[in-house]
This record gives C-alpha cells, sequence and structure tokens, in this order.
C-alpha cells in the first residue's frame, strides 16, 4: 500500500482522479443547502424559496439544510474523481486526429462529455434516490429504520429491490448525458475565452477558472432541468405512494395538475447553486492537478 499511491500519482489518470475527488468535495460543501431547498421547491405546490427555506430553518433546524449530505459526500469523491478521469479519456478518444501534444478537441469534449455523463447514472442514480429521500423527510417521519443513507438503502433494498434502488435510472441517464457534454464544452470554452492559450498552457486566473466552471453549470442546469423536476418526482415515489407510472405519465400529470411553469420551479435556487458550486468544482480540480503535476515533476527529478 505504501508503494501505490507514489506509483498512482505518477500516472496521468490518478492525477486525474484524485483532482476530480478534491472538486467533487468543494462542490458538494458550497452548494449542499441550495440542492435540498431545489428538491423541496421541486415537490411541492406551493411556497417560494424564501418561504420553504424560513419554514425550514424555524420549524425544522439549521441541520435541515444538510439533511442527507452524507450520502453524496461519502460517494460524491469517487465519482466525482471517476467522471474526470473517464471524460479525460473518452474526450481525446472521440477525436483521434487531435494530437496527444493538444487539448482535445470542442468535438472530443462535447462526446466525451456526454458519454461521461451517461456512464455516471449507473453511480449517481441510488445515491441520488436516497439523498432526495431523505431531503423530503420531515422531522416527524424520521424513524429509527429510515433515519440515515444506510440504514434507508436497506430499507428500499428489502422492500422494493434492485428496482427501488434503481428507480428513475432511465431519466437520470438522458438527463445526464447530453448536459455533461453541453457542460464540458461550456467550460473548455468559456477558458479559453476568458484566457486564449490557457487549454494549451494549463495556466488560468482563479477568476477564469469560477467564472468558466459557474458559466458551465448554468448552461448545462438550464438544458436538462425539466427532466430533472420529472427526475425527482419519480425518486421521491415509494411502493406506498405510487403517483406516476413512468417518464411520460410524470410529465403529463405535472403539467395537467400545476402547468408547464411546474417543470421549471426551483431553475432560479438551482441556476445559483450551480454557479456557486461548479466554480468550486473545477477551481478546486484544476489548482489539485497543477499540485499533483507539479509534485510527480519534483519527484521525477529526484528520481534521476
Amino acid at each position: 500500500m505504501m508503494d501505490f499511491w507514489p506509483e498512482f500519482l505518477a500516472s496521468s489518470s490518478g492525477r486525474e482522479f484524485v483532482a476530480g475527488g478534491f472538486g467533487g468535495i468543494a462542490g458538494i460543501i458550497a452548494g449542499y443547502p441550495l440542492d435540498t431547498l431545489r428538491i423541496r421547491l421541486q415537490n411541492t405546490k406551493n411556497g417560494s424559496a424564501f418561504t420553504i427555506f424560513k419554514h425550514m430553518v424555524v420549524r425544522e433546524g439549521t441541520a435541515s439544510l444538510y439533511r442527507g449530505m452524507a450520502a453524496p459526500l461519502a460517494s460524491v469523491t469517487f465519482q466525482n474523481a471517476m467522471v474526470f478521469q473517464t471524460y479525460a479519456v473518452l474526450s481525446r478518444a472521440c477525436d483521434s486526429s487531435v494530437s496527444p501534444k493538444d487539448p482535445a478537441s470542442y468535438k472530443g469534449v462535447a462526446l466525451g462529455g456526454t458519454g461521461t455523463g451517461a456512464l455516471q447514472s449507473l453511480l449517481l442514480s441510488p445515491v441520488e434516490l436516497i439523498k432526495i429521500r431523505l431531503q423530503l423527510q420531515k422531522e416527524s417521519q424520521m424513524t429509527e429504520s429510515i433515519k440515515g443513507p444506510i440504514k434507508l438503502a436497506k430499507n428500499i433494498w428489502t422492500k422494493e429491490g434492485l428496482r427501488g434502488i434503481y428507480r428513475g435510472l432511465g431519466v437520470t441517464v438522458m438527463r445526464d448525458g447530453p448536459s455533461h457534454g453541453l457542460y464540458f464544452w461550456t467550460y473548455e470554452y468559456m477558458r479559453e475565452q476568458l484566457h486564449p492559450g490557457c487549454r494549451k498552457s494549463g495556466e488560468e486566473s482563479l477568476k477564469t477558472m469560477l467564472v468558466a466552471g459557474g458559466t458551465a453549470g448554468v448552461a448545462s442546469w438550464i438544458s436538462c432541468y425539466p427532466l430533472d423536476v420529472v427526475k425527482s418526482r419519480l425518486q421521491a415515489q415509494t411502493p406506498s405512494s405510487l403517483k406516476y407510472k413512468g417518464i411520460i405519465d410524470c410529465f403529463r400529470k405535472s403539467v395537467h395538475e400545476e402547468g408547464y411553469s411546474v417543470l421549471w420551479r426551483g431553475l432560479g435556487t438551482a441556476v445559483t447553486r450551480a454557479f456557486i458550486v461548479n466554480g468550486a468544482i473545477f477551481s478546486a480540480y484544476e489548482i489539485a492537478l497543477r499540485l499533483l503535476f507539479h509534485n510527480a515533476s519534483i519527484h521525477t527529478k529526484e528520481t534521476i
């Protein structure tokens, strides 16, 4: 084990993996309260963001804003690490005409991001289901059998099986594939516009990282938000409260009962969170990657 980490970090994929993990942790910590507020808004018919926020803090305590954070925080390091590592591989594999010394083309970035988003859904879907169930819990509903992510996961597995754990997988893939393609493309395009030449040199300011990452997050969420609303509603269902038969049924019933505006409910909160979270993710990722490459080069020189 002592020899594993130096060798792992000496590889490009190893550094991408670790830097992606740091980015994921930064993103979760920065935006989780707004994510909880987004889920509450998507699953209620009445109340503004401020009203729901005030209700949660006054009646349930500040800790309610972080309810369910253990589930994504425990998995986000690995999940985000895999996302950035997979993206690094796929973005180059999708356009073999690019020289290994040059950054991936915008075509490769978009296709690699789409593939990465679809693949990560397999890991993300169960985590988001548990997170959403916990975020929607009221204090009066928190029995010992479903208190906390591990107990809730066991409860879902016992009562609903694999199908229950992966409820909403189809719409998660539909949401994450195209939106991740747009996400990575926007980030690479914006950082190059803000700091010409940085994609090749690998050098840009913290401001560029924050703005490019934040803009990428906003563009991604706007493009897939109606699907996210449907996904949240499907995953919030339990066997005793099945209202929707599937994606199309959920879409139809939601629009029929609450109008088309329901598909954009909570968008303001989501966009605000997206800018903060993704600015933090890409900044932490880029900074960690530079430090790891710097340490790796020092280690190589010392070895020589």
